[in-house]
């Protein structure tokens, strides 16, 4: 199954990175793991939406509906269905940066977070569009929630802790990947997993609160989790 694993995030990445032409590999990482992250979003808001409409006393564009289940709300501009089939106009690049800015709007703790790059001049619009195709081919939906009165606390990001969590798993690979693009400089924005894993055993977070005054990806406080 590791195998199987490796293949699919190898596959995935050589398509993306083959879509890079001329990019610095840290300038275009931004542009890779921010649709990751948007398309992620996007199919948690989806799945959350489909279950309220099915419910004839909730309003499946009720804001406050999506407060109540800790998931970020996804304004109807920056949908991924409605951004895939804008995909292959000029103006995608556009229309992901007005994405990205309403998503900021509408859920706070994302304001200044999310990249706003993808109306560069440098960045090739026909490349874009390949990119969102190729990540529209999977599906990132937020695991499974414990059972009531079980398991953790749900996190900012849905739920995002599990291991196995297919997010988690391409956002790692990704990073891992244009930090060996970086060559030494890949250690400002990547830590290799076993340092992590060695670092949170030796910390051993089994209760209170985590504090990590450099958090970059989350990957630690994944981990710990």
């Amino acid at each position: 199954m590791a195998s199987d694993n490796n293949n699919f995030e190898a596959a995935l990445f050589k398509t993306a990175d083959k879509l890079r032409k001329n990019i610095d590999a840290a300038e275009y990482k931004n542009v890779v793991l921010g649709l990751i992250f948007l398309k992620y979003i996007s199919d948690s808001f989806q799945e959350l939406y489909e279950r309220l409409e099915e419910d004839e006393y909730s309003d499946p564009e009720d804001r406050d509906e999506y407060i109540a289940e800790n998931c970020f709300f996804v304004p109807e501009v920056a949908r991924w269905k409605s951004l895939q089939a804008k995909a292959k106009l000029p103006e995608i690049g556009i229309a992901l940066d007005d994405a990205m800015a309403a998503i900021e709007k509408e859920n706070p703790e994302l304001k200044n977070v999310l990249p706003l790059v993808y109306g560069k001049p440098n960045l090739d619009k026909t490349s874009l569009g390949q990119l969102i195709d190729v990540i529209s081919d999977i599906e990132l939906k937020a695991a499974p929630r414990p059972p009531e009165g079980g398991g953790n606390k749900k996190s900012p990001l849905g739920d995002l802790g599990a291991a196995s969590d297919l997010l988690g798993r391409v956002y790692e690979y990704f990073l891992g990947e244009f930090a060996n693009a970086e060559g030494k400089k890949g250690g400002q924005f990547y830590t290799p997993k076993s340092i992590v894993k060695l670092m949170v055993e030796m910390i051993e977070p089994y209760k209170g609160r985590v504090y990590d005054p450099a958090c970059g990806s989350g990957g630690m406080f994944v981990m710990s989790e």
